[in-house]
């Protein structure tokens, strides 16, 4: 097992991708902490990891709030001891909003959760690696992260500002044993639609234009793959790389 004594935190993880990562994660051995605003959906998940063997635990958190985030970790570390590994893939979408269209309210919403969320569970597991001399952060980017093209503003900024945090990370903290990686991925099987209101007819057709390139929709459990290979060994020496898994649709442009 990739994973075995490790333990492991994953936000987002009642549907979709975080699903399929703690799931997997649990497969591999890891004592992990289901996370997500769904307190039916985690513990759903929970059970079921541990009907297949494994350990897990759930925690109820709305990462946008950091008071939530820090009693998070608290609970994964009185629950297991330690932590190892950090995913940060909770987020929810825009409606497409270019700028002239965007509200302060839906800017503010999705940067608390897809941004200043994922910082403030980096800023709270930091100094227990630090205090380890080892850890992992593995955050959930987008290929919207990377381009301008397939999101609203809205999204697209708060998905460039996880990657530039997990840059930053990943430098910072090298020499002290701790790695910071993200997932890019590009069109993928989850229920993130269901985040999206106030759609944006003009946004929409714009990004539809990129969008209709995409050679496929992938599914959680190839963006799974890639955080398990991220959260293993066999990734030792990646730090600070943005791992884009989107069956070869941004190699277009």
């Amino acid at each position: 097992m990739k994973l075995a004594g490790k333990t492991a935190v994953v936000t987002g993880a009642a549907s979709g991708m975080g699903r399929a990562i703690v799931e997997l994660y649990g497969a591999e051995g890891a004592n992990v902490v289901v996370a997500d605003i769904n307190e039916e959906g985690v513990k759903e998940v929970a059970a079921e990891i541990e009907k297949n063997g494994g350990k897990a635990a759930s925690f109820t958190v709305n990462v946008g709030k950091i008071d939530e985030v820090k009693k998070l970790i608290a609970f994964a570390v009185e629950t297991y001891g330690t932590l190892d590994v950090l995913v940060n893939n909770a987020g929810v979408m825009d409606g497409f909003e270019p700028v002239g269209e965007i509200s302060d309210e839906k800017w503010d919403r999705i940067f608390d959760i897809n941004t200043k969320g994922v910082m403030a569970a980096m800023r709270e597991v930091i100094p227990i690696f630090r205090e380890k001399g080892a850890g992992n952060i593995i955050n959930i980017a987008s290929t919207g992260g990377e381009n301008g093209a397939h999101a609203g503003v809205a999204y697209g900024a708060s998905k460039h500002a996880v990657v530039g945090m997990t840059k930053n990370t990943g430098f910072m903290y090298a020499e002290e044993g701790i790695r910071c990686n993200a997932i890019a991925p590009g069109a993928v099987n989850t229920n993130i639609g269901t985040s999206m209101t106030n759609i944006s007819e003009f946004g929409m057709a714009r990004c539809g234009k990129t969008h209709a390139l995409s050679p496929r929709t992938g599914e959680a459990s190839e963006i799974a793959a890639a955080a398990l290979f991220l959260a293993s060994e066999e990734s030792s020496f990646v730090n600070g790389v943005v791992l884009t898994v989107d069956g070869g649709w941004t190699a277009s442009f």
